[in-house]
């Protein structure tokens, strides 16, 4: 049986796991809108991750008898710049998140609680994994994006990326 602070805790993370689905979305359409169609395709599919991700939180307190409570969702408030600003916000929102997944982990071993503590393993590996491509999206889009045809080619190669689902079992 979960304590009723990791309960609380993964539940908020269901909404800040939607949330990171809203905000890629606008990343996403943002993007499309400046016909940079590839990086468009690359946050669109990190949106289907995010909202399995938030799935998978779902999934794993409805196995533990525990009560989901879904809260509002806030819509994205960035507005960027130029081309790069929606990356930087990318890699800062991961980092957001790391923080929180952590702090349930935190909480998880503070209540002896192995059972959460091993499943939001992979969690900490997938964030690992979400920092490291968000920072090298960034150092490439630094030395190709600023020359037109590098930023063509990088939006070209973005844009063969394929959703794959988690590998998560729970």
């Amino acid at each position: 049986m979960l304590s009723k602070e990791v309960a609380a805790l993964l539940n908020e993370q269901i909404n800040k796991e939607f949330y990171s689905a809203y905000l890629y979305l606008d990343i996403s359409n943002y993007y499309n809108d400046k016909n940079l169609n590839g990086f468009s395709n690359w946050f669109k599919v990190q949106a289907q991750e995010e909202r399995d991700h938030a799935m998978l939180f779902l999934t794993y307190l409805h196995n533990n008898n525990e009560k989901v409570t879904l809260t509002s969702i806030a819509g994205p408030d960035k507005s960027f710049a130029d081309f790069k600003a929606p990356l930087a916000a990318a890699l800062e929102h991961e980092i957001f998140v790391t923080a929180s997944i952590n702090n349930i982990y935190e909480e998880a071993a503070k209540q002896k609680d192995f059972r959460t503590q091993q499943f939001l393993n992979w969690f900490i590996d997938e964030q690992g994994e979400e920092e490291k491509n968000a920072q090298e999206l960034i150092d490439r889009f630094e030395l190709f994006g600023t020359d037109a045809r590098g930023l063509y080619l990088l939006d070209a190669e973005l844009g063969a990326r394929t959703y794959t689902a988690p590998s998560l079992v729970l």
